[in-house]
């Protein structure tokens, strides 16, 4: 499991492990291993030309301090001094002795247009809005450099705790974090801008509390996670997915949930609408019923909404029933904000940016540019598990102090037509197993982004192939 803490709760953390340290130990901790990320960056440290733009505080004693290192292994290393009276004094001096020389943001153009490697040490997790804009300045130098941009703990000008941009920023092929992730890295904007990320253990796990603020889930959780089938499973054992979807325009909707929840193990499943000719050619078997959710039969969920068009009735039936309901597309629009609410049983809602946005009533581009806080205000407004589809998925429980989930397998290869249909679909499936609301999204979109990946090996891709390739991430997964 990668974690994700916020700035208050990371400073803490650094205070109370500090307490117990010899002083500066742990900025020696954090250089060395900057250093080191460097060090693999360049390939050759000696003779490289290494620039460190360098701010104040902390972060700016950090990159001073693995300056120093680099320095003393034989590169040529500049610091770009942005607030000269407020430097780290002895991490200045470290450099120096090292025979590192420092310049003027006024005076950096030539250095940086050389530069091999540059260090971003501008602001650190304290900082808030765009860069200032002597900083600003030097990031476009950078940018308009070959150099390699290593960012210190984050890229300067994002927002650490929730992955937004206000103004410039400086793009980073390598961060290097020290001791957990920052929310801001895992959250697009701001993820775009880290390139990879490295995390460097400087001993704060002892001192961070058990609970992150965000988490992201990797193969051996989806390992765990994911229900097999047992010697004397059967089908309801197994889970029955109802499926109360599409129209006389939209029969591929229902066709594609049906896909997704068949591909992802469902031991069997029920389908009520009006494309029942469509899903019978396709999956014979599949059990069709002509009445409503709350007749159809025995099932342990429910998808609802995709290619419904203006038909309500299957999707008030369906949150009137006693099982989990998975909302997406129509249904979203469709459903009542308070019979969701009044709900016993979960309901897990599964919205792309533009539907959160009509939900929440502000404009798309402000869902996109503020991703964590939306999913948020929607899983609180409707008392749901929300799972909001984009660049990067976010999944968020009703409960704030439980984690929000980041999907790390995203693709967009996924951005075609029908995908999140086969999206709904695997998620009823996994919720009719009987996966927490939580697990069975986050699993879901796991499994999604990777089918979505094989699916396309690099080339144009299709819904149904996303459907089709589930078991292959399945089975990648769970070997």
């Amino acid at each position: 499991m990668r974690s994700a803490h916020r700035v208050e709760t990371v400073r803490s953390a650094e205070r109370t492990l500090m307490a117990q340290l010899p002083p500066g130990a742990l900025m020696q901790r954090a250089a060395a291993g900057l250093a080191a990320a460097c060090a693999d960056a360049l390939g050759r440290v000696y003779g490289s030309r290494v620039v460190l733009l360098t701010g104040s505080g902390g972060n700016g004693g950090d990159t001073l301090y693995a300056g120093a290192r680099l320095a003393k292994r034989g590169a040529g290393v500049t610091a770009v001094l942005l607030a000269p009276d407020r430097t780290h004094p002895d991490a200045l001096k470290a450099l120096l002795r090292a025979g590192g020389t420092t310049t003027t943001p006024d005076a950096a153009a030539d250095v940086i247009a050389r530069a091999d490697l540059v260090l971003d040490g501008i602001v650190g997790i304290g900082g808030k809005g765009g860069l200032r804009p002597d900083a600003a300045h030097l990031a476009e130098l950078v940018t308009a450099s070959r150099a390699t941009v290593v960012a210190v703990d984050l890229p300067s000008g994002i927002e650490p705790d929730t992955g937004e941009i206000h103004g410039t920023a400086l793009r980073a092929d390598l961060t290097v974090t020290f001791g957990t992730h920052k929310p801001g890295l895992l959250i697009d904007p701001a993820r775009a801008y880290a390139g990879s990320v490295r995390l460097i253990d400087i001993g704060l796990a002892s001192t961070l509390p058990a609970t992150p603020d965000l988490e992201s889930l990797q193969h051996a959780d989806l390992a765990d996670l994911l229900p097999h089938p047992a010697a004397e499973s059967d089908k309801y054992r197994r889970g029955v997915v109802g499926v109360a979807a599409g129209s006389a325009r939209y029969p591929g909707a229902a066709v594609l949930a049906v896909a997704g929840a068949l591909r992802s193990g469902a031991g069997a499943v029920r389908y009520v609408g009006p494309a029942a000719d469509a899903v019978l050619a396709r999956f014979p078997e599949t059990l069709v019923s002509d009445s409503g959710p709350k007749r159809a039969g025995r099932v342990q969920a429910w998808v609802t909404g995709p290619g419904a068009g203006d038909d309500s009735a299957p999707v008030a039936e369906a949150l009137s029933t006693d099982v989990p309901v998975l909302l997406d597309a129509d249904g979203l629009r469709l459903a009542d904000v308070a019979a969701v609410r009044a709900r016993t049983a979960p309901t897990v809602m599964t919205p792309h940016a533009g539907e959160a946005a009509a939900l929440l009533g502000v404009a798309r581009e402000e869902v996109e540019s503020a991703r964590l806080t939306a999913v948020r205000e929607l899983a609180r407004r409707y008392d749901a598990t929300v799972l909001l589809k984009g660049s990067t998925t976010l999944i968020a429980g009703p409960d704030d102090a439980t984690p929000v989930r980041v999907n790390p397998t995203g693709t967009p290869w996924l951005a075609t037509a029908g995908s999140g249909d086969v999206l709904s679909g695997l998620t009823g499936s996994l919720l009719a197993a009987g996966l927490a609301p939580l697990d069975a999204a986050s699993a879901a979109a796991y499994l999604h982004g990777l089918a979505g990946r094989y699916a396309a090996n690099g080339a144009p891709t299709a819904a149904q192939d996303v459907a089709d390739a589930i078991p292959a991430a399945w089975r990648d997964i769970t070997a």
